[in-house]
């Protein structure tokens, strides 16, 4: 999968915009907190993504597929 099919051909795009973001003028304490705000985002991400599997598979169990 290319980065193209995930975030868009949008130049303002906020995940685009977050992945070019220059890092060296960020101190180490906030690249920590850069760092856990997106593995909160990535459980989120994933917790979403767990309910779409099970709510699909409730689906298919309710409708015998």
């Amino acid at each position: 999968m290319d980065l193209d099919d995930i975030l868009g051909s949008r130049p303002d795009d906020p995940l685009s915009a977050l992945l070019r973001e220059d890092l060296d003028r960020l101190s180490v304490a906030e690249l920590e907190a850069r760092i856990a705000a997106l593995e909160g985002e990535i459980a989120r991400s994933r917790r979403k993504i767990d309910h779409a599997v099970n709510h699909r598979a409730s689906a298919d169990a309710l409708f015998k597929r």
